[in-house]
């Protein structure tokens, strides 16, 4: 399937059981889910998707059963993140005998590099493959920043560098990164609440996280944002960005699985070393979920 970089395309949240093994039926049954509500791809297992908890063989476990669930319809994408390039390579290399249209590649975990060897890992992994690849910035996180001009040079450099999943919070790097490489690549917006900011300076994606738990919601939120609708827009935005905002912390897993789990699709269940949210803070992020979903505005 031809990748296509655009539209709402989910970084979905990795499903456990009981006993923490992947569900690979809820993952199958979340997807089908997800697509028929509107979204244009399935990205996984990013972050959201506790990749760091996750085995070399599981990433290809879950990449064969979003394939077998939605791969006829839409793209799917494989998180390319790993502590070395080796083994990143080795899982870009799985993903494309998997049938994965796409790759997103994460800068190396740990370890953060300068710009000499943040280039030598992202191009090792874009050569691995013909995949079109996504390049997935994330200096909050990851503490690594490719500026503007260094997507540039890696523009110029691999015709399979497609697309740029932008989180540096910053909206003004959708307009710098435009101004030097144009349209040459697609960018999208990965923090979900600057995304009708980030749609405004031109950004043509949303790799989003709510999206989980309110697939209709998001798809029509990034709608009404790219067709200017303002009008619209802004009372569903408003009413939205208290969930949002639980994208950007540093237990956005376990909240956005709580938000699943309260609308009937998932549950809270994490990986250590994370745990589900407890005491106070459980009870503070259950009272804002609930208060969001009551109100009237979804769009």
């Amino acid at each position: 399937m031809k990748m296509k970089w655009t539209g709402v395309m989910p970084a979905t949240t990795t499903a456990f059981d009981e006993k923490l093994n992947i569900d690979h039926d809820f993952v199958a049954k979340h997807a089908k889910w997800l697509i028929d509500n509107g979204c244009t791809g399935i990205v996984t297992p990013g972050s959201l998707g506790e990749s760091a908890t996750l085995t070399f063989d599981e990433k290809l476990a879950i990449w064969k059963t979003v394939i077998d669930a939605v791969g006829s319809r839409v793209p799917v994408v494989a998180a390319i993140a790993s502590l070395s390039t080796t083994e990143a390579v080795r899982l870009a290399e799985r993903a494309a005998d998997a049938g994965c249209s796409g790759l997103m590649v994460l800068p190396p975990y740990v370890y953060r590099s300068d710009w000499r060897e943040m280039k030598a890992h992202v191009e090792a992994v874009f050569r691995a493959t013909k995949l079109s690849c996504m390049l997935y910035n994330n200096p909050v996180a990851y503490g690594t920043d490719y500026l503007p001009e260094q997507i540039r040079e890696l523009a110029l450099e691999h015709e399979n560098f497609h697309a740029v999943k932008e989180s540096s919070t910053d909206v003004r790097r959708v307009t710098w990164i435009k101004e030097l490489v144009g349209d040459r690549l697609a960018i999208s917006v990965g923090v979900d609440d600057a995304i009708v900011e980030g749609v405004a300076m031109g950004a043509v994606g949303w790799i989003a996280g709510l999206v989980n738990a309110l697939p209709k919601e998001s798809v029509d939120l990034f709608n009404y944002a790219m067709n200017r609708d303002l009008d619209k827009a802004i009372p569903l935005y408003n009413w939205f960005l208290p969930l949002l905002r639980m994208d950007t912390v540093p237990k956005f897993v376990q909240l956005i699985k709580l938000v699943q789990q309260e609308v009937g699709m998932g549950n809270t269940r994490v990986r250590p070393p994370r745990l589900e949210l407890a005491g106070a803070e459980l009870e503070e992020a259950i009272k804002t979920i609930r208060r969001v979903l009551a109100a009237s505005i979804r769009g």
